[in-house]
């Protein structure tokens, strides 16, 4: 049996020993992990500068919004003036507005009255007892 190319030696070209492919395969790796990260760094800024932008048109939605609102409400009560006088429209619609910011902040309350505590307990319980069961398990 023929010794194999080189001498017997582990080598890829009779000229480069493994020790020079390992080193220039880690460099490569360091490379191609290092060019990864630019790649991902990259695009996280542009989808920042989107999110950025996606969030400031959300704004914007919310201003316009608001202002439509107000233009509906002074159209309730302009229609209302129509058969009542305009201090009695801009009365009425008050009270619709104050009625419905009531029963919203009602179901508000509800809402986080039922989220009360801001712990999660059952959670909580399954590691207390997860803990109770070690415990147990240790003193056997």
């Amino acid at each position: 049996m023929q010794p194999p190319p080189g001498g017997g030696r582990n080598t890829h070209r009779a000229d480069e020993p493994v020790s020079e492919l390992v080193q220039r395969a880690s460099q490569q790796l360091t490379e191609l992990v290092r060019g990864e990260l630019r790649l991902a760094r990259a695009e996280m800024k542009e989808k920042g500068k989107r999110y950025g932008k996606g969030g400031g048109l959300f704004g914007g939605t919310g201003v316009v919004g608001f202002l439509t609102l107000q233009a509906l409400v002074a159209t309730a009560i302009a229609a209302l003036a129509v058969v009542l006088p305009v201090w009695a429209a801009a009365l009425i619609v008050a009270a619709v507005l104050g009625v419905i910011a009531a029963v919203m902040a009602i179901s508000g309350k509800k809402q986080v009255d039922q989220a009360a505590p801001p712990m999660p307990e059952q959670t909580v319980e399954s590691v207390k007892a997860d803990v109770a069961e070690i415990k147990e398990s240790a003193q056997r």
